[in-house]
């Protein structure tokens, strides 16, 4: 005779079973969705920057002590007066959302050190948040004023020698996230002028492709 409580039972403990499979393979499911909903949103609101190309318009800086600079398209700005160093470039973002540039920090070092990015901690926070909106020009800008700052002396050495300059500029999108760190290279040319250029990205909020 048919033993009909323990069929129930095990018919019971079947169902659930295969409820609670449906349930996972369910939510392994909007997992998927949710991260690539999340992915896509990230890549919509993330920036890019590079130099600008020769033929974009110039840019017109004014810094805080109502010092101005005209920086064409692809160059970069120089300028000693009196205790300053001003130090400005233009840019073109490449990506999908707002760059909000966060800060800088210039180094004058060998060429086997570009391999790296600067510390974070050592940058030097933007008096103003300075925006570029995706696929749009803009500009960084930069000055040392005090006479005792650590960087002043080798800047103005590389600036009489006519060295290249590296500037690592931070930024991130609209959001405050997705940080990246650019590494720029000022380089002297025989006009006097400075060509501006992006050598390499690291990002600092997600996997870096290297």
């Amino acid at each position: 005779m048919a033993d009909w409580p323990t069929i129930a039972s095990l018919a019971t403990a079947s169902g659930t079973l295969v409820l609670a499979a449906a349930t996972f393979a369910s939510v392994r499911s909007a997992n998927r969705a949710a991260r690539a909903a999340e992915r896509s949103l990230m890549a919509g609101l993330r920036p890019l920057l590079l130099a600008s190309r020769t033929e974009d318009p110039p840019q017109k800086i004014m810094w805080a002590d109502r010092h101005f600079a005209r920086v064409e398209g692809g160059r970069a700005v120089v300028d000693v007066e009196g205790d300053v160093i001003y130090l400005a470039g233009s840019l073109r973002n490449a990506g999908t959302g707002v760059a909000i540039i966060h800060g800088w920090h210039v180094r004058v070092v060998p060429i086997e050190e570009t391999r790296v990015h600067s510390d974070p901690d050592t940058f030097r926070r933007q008096s103003r948040d300075l925006y570029v909106g995706p696929g749009d020009v803009g500009f960084w800008q930069g000055a040392i004023r005090d006479a005792d700052d650590a960087d002043r002396a080798v800047l103005l050495d590389a600036i009489e020698a006519r060295e290249i300059i590296l500037l690592d500029v931070i930024y991130g999108d609209q959001e405050g996230g997705q940080r990246v760190i650019t590494m720029f290279t000022l380089t002297p040319v025989d006009s006097g002028a400075w060509l501006f250029s992006a050598s390499r990205h690291w990002n600092l909020d997600r996997h870096d492709p290297r």
